[in-house]
């Protein structure tokens, strides 16, 4: 597991043995979990930000939009 982006509102993790990642909403206590080619998909969206425009604020707009509905509440057992 590698962190690859850390926000004060996001978090980025990347499984690069199972080409996956994991994105985790701070504030919203969610997360998506990608793999195959959603995981492909991500990478795409994300080297697709020209590095100019990498900033915080632009990337957790991007995970924000990008986690949408599709992300899922953090339950602790």
């Amino acid at each position: 597991m590698n962190v690859v982006y850390n926000s004060e509102h996001y978090s980025v993790l990347a499984y690069p043995a199972q080409e996956s990642f994991e994105l985790v909403d701070k504030e919203g206590g969610r997360m998506l979990f990608l793999q195959g080619p959603s995981a492909l998909h991500f990478r795409a969206a994300i080297e697709e930000i020209p590095e100019g425009e990498r900033d915080e604020e632009t990337i957790d707009a991007f995970l924000d939009d990008y986690c949408g509905d599709a992300a899922r509440p953090i339950v602790f057992h």
